[in-house]
């Protein structure tokens, strides 16, 4: 009865585990994959509601007008006027100059495919180009009859033609009407822009100005599609997290979600890269997220505004803001986030509701492949070591469940002389375990575990970029991605390619064919570590057992490589803890007994033996 139990609850764990997956990842990313077909967005101006700030913040436009077809990144980029280059170690670009917008971003160390003579990766897009994806400071005046920089401003270029570290550019511009507003725009080595504003006034009077900042995005692009991964708006206000998909505003008169803080930062996240805003961290700020809808697509845009400052004539004013534009490296967040006091920056990587596993899991991978040089290897003596913490646990689980193989044969005869008084029989039962000192439930409890831990793992290998493109050794060339081998080819042994879909009714079970080595052999380590305990007596419960395997098989081949290598070695290191302890407890290791072919499918087949 109690195997019966564990059984279940075995069963139920998984076909929970399975049908989450395909609830929450499998279903819904083919759907969005089909349904996504951007078109170019058209950003226009939105007031922003704020006590502190003014009625309307002037934000710029996306594109002027509906493009009927995108331009190029290339051809958009000469739209415009003049530009200053960005040359880092890590990023490449330009800043055009009229308007003085960020709108040109390239990743050095990042490419679209592990082919290292792939295109970079684009991050900031121009307007014009199919997907936006621009920032921009400035400043709005009270009175609105102040000019003040925008959108068109023709800034001037007062020094330094090449951006890079410790070669600041400066930019300049005269409203004409008393006010000298000057930029300074330095970068460090990594991705953090330093945009300082300065105004000076040199007409008689007052007046107020609010600084504010944004991050645009003009459209979707169609990879934005992963489930149980966060994109969108995202941010730190008040020390806690403010985010807001892009689903959040679907609808044409879907909300702001505006909040306000002293000290935070906001901005759009994708999987891997981020472009965020950050405040002075001890100024008072109002943030927001909204959409704005233009036709079939939206432009959506993550801004804040500080509060008023007002100059008077020889008392000039400087706010410095802060943009990050680059890849979310765990370690360079958490530093950003230390030597500029910037709350939770490093929650812009999606930890998922298990931080409490996924942050140290991720710290102990990354400790050791600093030391090894490969995600991969320390994926596997992190499981060494995961296991070597959960021994104790796992080791009384497998003492009670030998303990229960020695009692089957007892257990057998109290089903048989109580088979029609099933409260007799459970007593009986109980009397057993109390006297055998068993406890039944502690077989579940390294599953329970287990599959917290799983989770972790498939996390941490789907959120943080430093699993992305890290090779492990022979044909996986990226831990982050599924296992690019197909039993159809023989694993690349014949000459030809698996196709990646199928045509239409049986696109949903194109990912059957790309079944591949490594979660072939997560299967079999399943497989045998089900033979290695007594073949259930029960027809259906031997066909269940039989078939987990392969369903599991299937199941994993969609997942990121990383995950099937975990997977597999915890099986291998299940089986030999298992073994010992039903060597140690004295009982029989069934494995090469159950290798046979059960009596149930020796029946399919016609056997005479089967009986």
């Amino acid at each position: 009865m109690s195997d019966n139990r564990n059984m279940l609850v075995a069963l139920a764990l998984s076909a929970l585990f399975m049908g989450g997956w395909w609830f929450f990842f499998a279903a819904p990313q083919a759907k969005l994959q089909q349904e996504q077909a951007q078109k170019l967005a058209l950003q226009q101006k939105k007031p922003l509601a704020s006590a502190e700030a003014p009625s309307a913040i002037p934000l710029p436009p996306g594109v002027s007008a509906p493009a009927a077809q995108a331009l190029t990144r290339e051809a958009a980029l000469q739209l415009g006027g003049a530009r200053i280059t960005i040359n880092t170690p890590t990023v490449n670009g330009s800043i055009l100059i009229k308007g003085a917008r960020f709108d040109d971003l390239k990743l050095k160390h990042y490419r679209e495919t592990v082919d290292k003579k792939s295109p970079e990766i684009d991050l900031l897009a121009p307007s014009g180009s199919k997907f936006p994806y621009f920032a921009q400071f400035g400043w709005s005046a009270q009175d609105h009859s102040t000019p003040v920089p925008g959108d068109q401003t023709p800034w001037k270029l007062a020094s330094g033609s090449t951006l890079s570290p410790g070669h600041p550019v400066v930019l300049t511009w005269d409203n004409g009407k008393g006010l000298t507003f000057t930029r300074t725009i330095t970068v460090d080595d990594q991705y953090m822009f330093t945009v300082s504003d300065s105004v000076a006034k040199t007409s008689a009077g007052a007046v107020t100005l609010y600084p504010y900042a944004l991050v645009v995005r003009d459209g979707v692009p169609p990879h934005q599609t992963y489930q149980l991964l966060h994109e969108g708006f995202i941010g730190a206000a008040k020390g806690k997290l403010e985010d807001a998909t892009y689903k959040d505003f679907d609808k044409d008169d879907a909300q702001p979600k505006t909040f306000d803080s002293t000290g935070g930062w906001l901005g759009i996240t994708d999987k891997y890269w981020m472009a965020a805003i950050i405040p002075p961290q001890d100024a008072a700020f109002n943030g927001a997220f909204h959409a704005t809808p233009y036709g079939s697509t939206k432009s959506y845009q993550a801004n804040y505004a500080l509060g008023p400052r007002t100059l008077a004539p020889g008392k000039p004013v400087t706010v410095t803001h802060h943009l990050f534009a680059g890849a979310k490296v765990v370690e360079q967040l958490k530093t950003y986030e230390t030597t500029l006091g910037i709350n939770r920056f490093d929650y812009a990587v999606d930890w998922g509701w298990f931080i409490v596993l996924t942050k140290p899991l991720f710290w102990l991978l990354d400790k050791i492949s600093h030391y090894v040089g490969n995600f991969g290897l320390a994926i596997i003596l992190a499981t060494i070591l995961i296991r070597i913490v959960l021994f104790p646990l796992a080791n009384a689980s497998f003492k009670s469940m030998g303990k229960m193989k020695k009692v089957q044969p007892q257990m057998e005869a109290i089903k048989k002389k109580f088979g029609d008084d099933a409260a007799k029989q459970q007593q009986e039962m109980m009397e057993l375990y109390k006297r055998e000192k068993i406890n039944p439930v502690s077989g579940c409890l390294p599953m329970l575990v287990q599959f917290p831990i799983l989770f972790a793992f498939y996390k941490v290998q789907i959120v943080t970029i430093e699993m992305f493109h890290a090779p492990f050794w022979g044909w996986i060339s990226d831990l982050s991605a599924p296992d690019p081998t197909s039993y159809l080819n023989l694993f690349g042994l014949l000459p030809f390619t698996v196709p990646a879909s199928l045509p239409g009714v049986l696109a949903g079970a194109a990912f059957v064919l790309h079944v591949g080595l490594w979660p072939l052999l997560m299967g079999v380590t399943q497989w045998v570590q089900f033979k290695m305990n007594p073949a259930p007596t029960d027809p259906i419960q031997a066909k269940m057992f039989a078939f987990m395997p392969l369903i599991f098989t299937v199941m994993f081949a969609s997942f990121p490589a990383g995950l099937v290598i975990y997977y597999t070695w915890n099986n291998i290191l299940s089986m030999a803890q298992q073994g010992y302890m039903m060597k140690r407890e004295g009982v029989p290791i069934h494995l090469f007994e159950n290798l046979k072919p059960p009596r149930w499918a020796l029946s399919l087949i016609g056997r005479k033996d089967a009986a």
